[in-house]
Formats: structure tokens, C-alpha cells, sequence
């Protein structure tokens, strides 16, 4: 079911690494960088629907159009017909997409590890961090021949938090990602925000 409007979420910045864009701002019911999440699911596909964009955010078609008419005036969207539209090179821009190369059977793997290693590093008390929030989405959800990355939202919960400084903790953080993730680039790590849970995703704890 369609989850109910949410409060307005402004960004603010250039769309440069580790921050949020300037641009969709002001967006109805969903935050700025769920808008992007599903921006990205397009790269490959020429044109996508109304429904297309309700069901993968998990809202309802008039929020979707609703969100549909911002993007479009930003000149992220154009839409042919009511309820089609495509991604413009500026959406692709500052969405950040990537163009699809991995196949199922790679992500699959790729996904099967990384449960396997989340599992492990719960059960390991001399770990530095506990996973509590592990959730998978992006294009790999769709019916198609190649995929992006898999975006995983992972909320971390350090072990001994009175024993590590700042800095520490997030050189600490960093090494930890590196080694979660293993080789390759299939799994692209973010921080956990409430909107990953809301939308359609994989939950990897289960």
C-alpha cells in the first residue's frame, strides 16, 4: 500500500561528493534523495511510467505525478505522454547513474556474500561495528539484462563507542566498509536514512 505523505525535505549544495544537490528542493511527500534513488533505476531504459515511479518509492500515483511535475520543471524528467516520461542527460547527471553492466547472477552473488559476512561480523563481538539496518535497492529489483551497483543502506552501531574519538571512528568506519564490501565494485555503500526503508528495497537482516 501507498505509505502517506511525508514532510516536505529541502537540500541544499552543489552536487558534488558527500553532499546533497542543490536541485530538488521542495519536492511533495518524499525526500530529495529518494527522488534520485529512483532516477538512477532508469539509466538504460528509454521511457517509464507514472505507476513505474509510485511503485518503486511506494507511493501513490498522485504523489508520483506530484513529484513528476518538480523534476520536470528542473529539467530532470520530460514527459511524452501523462503518465510516460524519460530521464533527461541532466537527470542522469545529477543522479549519478551509472550505465548498466553487471548481470543478475553477478549482483546475486554479489548480495548472497554480503549477508553471509553481515552475519558474521553480528556474531563477532570483537567486530568495531554492529550492522543494524542493512537494506538493498536500486535497479536490480526490475526485470532486466544488466544492472548498476547495488545501493546498500547500512546503519552502524559501534561496539565500544566511550573508546574511539571522532576521527577514529570514521577512519575506523571507512576500513570497515572496505573490507564488508570485498572486491569489485557490485555493492555501493551509503549511509542509512529512514526513506531507503520506505521504498522498495531488500532487506538484507532477514
Amino acid at each position: 500500500m501507498p505509505r502517506k505523505s511525508r514532510p516536505q525535505t529541502k537540500t541544499g549544495a552543489a552536487p558534488r561528493a558527500g553532499r546533497k544537490p542543490r536541485a530538488i528542493s521542495a519536492l511533495p511527500s518524499i525526500p530529495a534523495d529518494e527522488a534520485l534513488s529512483f532516477l538512477r533505476e532508469t539509466r538504460g531504459v528509454s521511457t517509464w511510467t507514472t505507476r513505474d515511479l509510485a511503485s518503486s518509492l511506494q507511493i501513490s500515483l498522485a504523489q508520483a505525478r506530484g513529484v513528476i511535475a518538480v523534476l520536470e520543471m528542473q529539467g530532470y524528467v520530460h514527459r511524452l505522454h501523462r503518465d510516460q516520461s524519460m530521464t533527461t542527460l541532466a537527470g542522469e547527471s545529477i543522479s549519478r547513474s551509472r550505465p548498466p553492466r553487471y548481470t543478475r547472477e553477478r549482483i546475486e552473488q554479489a548480495l548472497s556474500a554480503l549477508c553471509r559476512r553481515i552475519v558474521e561480523i553480528n556474531r563477532d563481538s570483537g567486530a568495531p561495528f554492529r550492522i543494524t539496518q542493512a537494506v538493498a535497492f536500486g535497479d536490480f529489483l526490475r526485470e532486466r539484462v544488466r544492472f548498476q551497483p547495488v545501493e546498500i543502506g547500512l546503519k552502524l552501531e559501534l561496539r565500544k563507542p566511550a573508546a574511539i574519538s571522532i576521527v577514529e571512528k570514521h577512519a575506523t568506519r571507512q576500513q570497515f566498509l572496505r573490507q564488508l564490501g570485498g572486491k569489485g565494485s557490485v555493492i555501493q555503500f551509503r549511509r542509512y536514512e529512514e526513506w531507503m526503508n520506505a521504498r522498495s528495497h531488500r532487506n538484507l537482516l532477514r
